[in-house]
């Protein structure tokens, strides 16, 4: 396995501040490629290559269409800006196209009182997931300075696509934002007093404010337990909370609440933008609050407000 060329892929992905998740899983996929092909060093392969592991993954493997997606732009990003010969012949591949799905919806009675089995910071996450419309992984992001009180809104900082956006601060979690902040706060005093205290920063501020790691406004939100030392940086911090501790939390309270819906993290931000719809917001609002690129994006939401055949009145129903 040519380690080289998996660290300057490494070095490149850090270098244009993708996610730690989006470096595991394009390292994943390259050594996949690589082995695929019994070690052989990519450059000695060519697009017929790249395309006979893509069908592989299709139609062997059995990926899902969005696997196969993500591995192939793992093996585009390496050959355009590792070894620094694009795929050209690939441009006009044909990706897997995804299923069309309508998105599973709850009612508001149904968020609401899911949400009331919820207990401890679980169930300020989900609240965040349903009253501000956010991904999981930007609402366990938040730092501190992220909540704004006085605009009552939330800052999301490179969310989907690294875009930063600013959506609602619902005004019934406000309290236990304060109060949770508060906890970071008496986390963090006790950390720094053992010598620990900062938090993982994005490069360029970490070089301009090299201070800053050590300031509450940029802890997590919702810190972990424990501490554990960044993959890329050496330095033992507490991140925040994994996803999972949210989607066990969430299968408990559904084993309290019976109902037959497949109902994950993402659900509740789904609901939020159904209901806001149907409480008659302009779809544009919608779409900037829940940071799509694209109004068409969000039409789904709309298909969901009209199931049953399109809104039409059934004649049995008349």
């Amino acid at each position: 396995m040519p380690k080289k060329l998996l660290t300057r892929l490494k070095e490149e992905i850090r270098r244009r501040n993708y996610s730690y998740s989006t470096e595991k899983n394009y390292v994943r996929w390259v050594v996949r490629y690589i082995r695929y092909h019994d070690t052989t060093h990519p450059k000695k392969l060519n697009e017929k290559d790249v395309t006979a592991f893509l069908t592989y993954l299709a139609n062997e493997a059995n990926v899902a269409a969005s696997t196969q997606n993500q591995a192939l732009s793992a093996i585009i990003f390496l050959y355009k800006n590792i070894l620094e010969t694009p795929l050209e012949r690939l441009k006009n591949f044909k990706r897997a196209r995804r299923p069309k799905h309508l998105p599973v919806v709850l009612s508001e009675k149904e968020a609401l009182t899911i949400i009331e089995y919820i207990e401890g910071v679980e169930n300020l996450i989900i609240s965040l997931l349903y009253g501000s419309g956010l991904r999981i992984s930007e609402a366990l992001g938040l730092r501190i300075l992220d909540i704004d009180f006085g605009l009552n809104q939330i800052i999301v900082r490179n969310g989907k696509g690294l875009k930063d956006r600013v959506t609602m601060l619902p005004e019934l979690v406000k309290e236990s934002l304060k109060t949770q902040i508060l906890k970071v706060k008496h986390l963090q005093k006790m950390d720094l007093e053992k010598g620990f205290g900062k938090t993982i920063l994005p490069k360029a501020l970490s070089r301009k404010y090299p201070n800053a790691a050590k300031e509450l406004k940029w802890q997590y939100l919702f810190p972990s337990k424990v501490r554990r030392v960044d993959p890329r940086s050496g330095v033992r911090h507490r991140y925040h909370i994994s996803p999972r501790t949210v989607r066990r939390a969430l299968k408990k309270a559904l084993s309290k609440y019976s109902i037959q819906k497949h109902v994950t993290p993402h659900t509740f931000r789904h609901s939020f933008a159904t209901h806001l719809l149907k409480n008659g917001y302009d779809i544009r609002t919608v779409q900037e609050l829940l940071g799509h690129k694209s109004v068409k994006t969000t039409m789904i939401y709309t298909h969901v407000l009209n199931k049953g055949g399109k809104g039409v009145k059934s004649p049995l129903d008349r």
